[in-house]
């Protein structure tokens, strides 16, 4: 795409919205935010806040941006004993131009960031390891390393590799080059077992219909869709793996996960009743309302429906003959492998972080569990907090709970199935409106997190590629931002523009088949596109 024609169409089109909307501001603005006066945090740690509509109490203030370079920040981890965070910034999609960074907080503005380790293909999960050290992931790989090393890179050592990557073979020959869900998220238990996401090559597991035989990568001892677990030695800690040392031994913990992008441990798993939590993105359907995402309670040896069943006991329709007959019959409903959600979380919320909170700043946090949703529907965008039990599960109350719609006619839903209203875990909303305001902020996509010492939470968010710190603030939260901003007539006018000219027509058109038909589809959405419409339908 040209430079003239970004300029003409996404910024000619964001002026537009802004001014007609009347909330152009004169602020300075970075990233997308508009930057007043006020600060969230104090001293060293005092950073510009945030216009996001937050829980009374807390702030956001914006720490690090692609001013301080920044690209595609993923996940964040403060090194043990300093007061510097690993980030983790994966570059892009398609690329191996993966990085680690230094954050110094406190450093100069614009140079808070040094790159460590440089070239690494989808860098995602950030951990400290049950030997204090940093520990983080590639596509294929975990390793360890010292991010205060002169030369970080030299201390690389390897414990897993040869994972299931980007790159896929699957049972039946196909060969693919670029999995749906390659990315490593991981989790060290108290004991040194490592808990590592192998995620689903698709939406769905489709095959050409009629589909007859179950999911083929979900079966064996080495299936997608799965956690692995992988058992250190006597001591806890792994050893580093040369290229053709075999991995530690391991095993499929649990199967039936499409992608597990959020992971968290109670302090005292693996002790017995304890909880072992997964936050799952379900398969996508074009209904906004449907299937929701889901928590999972995770047990040894379970299924946990993907891709035969969604929300709880709901049958996947392409598997309908699977699950008339065979290994699979009444899979979603009597099977004693199957074990359904613990609860749903709001639909599309695609959870990418989670984690217990434990730390001095916000003592009515306590042991409760943070999900953060990345999804860019009107039901992401915001940072959960669940009271849980003494065990770490989240407390379930009966039907009807409700999750927030942002600048929806119907501004709350109420969790429920093609059976009607189900029980779920309620929850606050500490970030609830991060929804798109022009002139005054972006829509928000929080990705990684993690409790600094002090408390703080701070955050990664990768569709503005920021980190942000969330502080406790004695202000009163400012009135919620309107949702009005852009009207069908804005949208039906910046939609003229771009259908009066033939260009940006020709333009659109390949931006369509090139990018949005091509690598976006699919993903979170399909665009309204569909089969046998004409190319002026779809680009309409």
């Amino acid at each position: 795409m040209s430079r003239t024609w970004q300029q003409l169409v996404f910024g000619g089109a964001l002026a537009l919205l802004a001014t007609a909307s009347g909330l152009a501001s004169a602020q300075p603005a970075k990233n997308g935010y508009a930057l007043g006066p006020a600060q969230c945090g104090s001293a060293a740690l005092a950073f510009p806040r945030l216009q996001l509509d937050m829980k009374a109490g807390f702030c956001a203030g914006l720490v690090a941006s692609r001013d301080d370079g920044l690209k595609f920040p993923r996940a964040i981890l403060q090194v043990p004993g300093q007061k510097l965070f690993v980030v983790a910034d994966m570059g892009g999609w398609g690329h191996e131009d993966g990085r680690l960074l230094l954050l110094d907080p406190t450093a100069t503005e614009g140079q808070r960031l040094k790159e460590l380790i440089t070239r690494i293909a989808y860098p995602f999960g950030l951990a400290t390891g049950p030997d204090g050290r940093v520990y983080a992931s590639t596509d294929t790989s975990i390793f360890r390393f010292d991010p205060l090393a002169a030369q970080p890179k030299t201390t690389i050592e390897t414990i897993v590799h040869d994972l299931p990557g980007r790159r896929l073979t699957l049972p039946d020959g196909t060969q693919i080059e670029e999995s749906a869900h390659p990315l490593k998220q991981f989790v060290f238990d108290r004991t040194g077992r490592l808990f590592v996401n192998v995620g689903s090559h698709s939406d769905n597991c489709l095959t050409p219909a009629p589909i007859t035989q179950p999911c083929a990568v979900t079966e064996g001892n080495a299936p997608l869709a799965a956690i692995w677990m992988f058992t250190p030695p006597a001591g806890g800690i792994f050893p580093a793996l040369k290229p053709t040392d075999p991995n530690p031994p391991h095993e499929v913990y649990a199967r039936g996960l499409r992608n597990s992008m959020a992971l968290a441990l109670h302090p005292r798993f693996p002790d017995d009743g304890y909880a072992f939590l997964q936050a799952e993105n379900a398969r996508d359907l074009q209904d906004i309302f449907a299937p929701n995402e889901e928590i999972n309670a995770i047990e040894p040896g379970r299924h946990y429906g993907w891709p035969y069943c969604y929300d709880l006991t709901t049958p996947s329709p392409e598997f309908k003959r699977v699950l008339q007959a065979g290994p699979y019959k009444n899979f979603c409903s009597t099977s004693a492998v199957y074990k359904r959600p613990f609860s749903l979380l709001p639909p599309h919320g695609a959870p990418l972080g989670m984690l217990y909170y434990k730390g001095g700043k916000f003592p009515e946090l306590d042991g409760r569990l943070l999900v953060g949703l990345h999804g860019y529907r009107p039901t992401g965008s915001r940072l959960l907090a669940y009271e849980v039990d003494d065990h770490g599960f989240p407390k379930l109350s009966p039907a009807p709970v409700r999750y927030h719609v942002s600048c929806a006619a119907e501004p709350t839903r109420a969790f429920q199935t093609v059976s009607g209203l189900v029980p779920a875990a309620a929850f606050d909303e500490i970030i609830s409106g991060w929804h798109r305001v022009n002139g005054i902020r972006p829509q928000g996509a929080p990705v990684g997190m993690t409790v600094a010492d002090d408390g703080a939470i701070w955050l990664v968010e990768d569709k503005n590629q920021t980190v942000i710190r969330i502080d406790r603030t004695s202000d009163d939260p400012p009135p919620a931002l309107p949702c009005d901003t852009r009207s069908a007539a804005l949208i039906d006018q910046l939609a003229r523009f771009v259908a009066d000219d033939v260009a940006n027509r020709a333009r659109l058109t390949s931006i369509r088949k090139g990018l949005i038909e091509t690598h976006c589809a699919g993903c979170h959405s399909e665009f309204g596109l569909k089969p046998g419409q004409s190319d002026q339908d779809k680009d309409q």
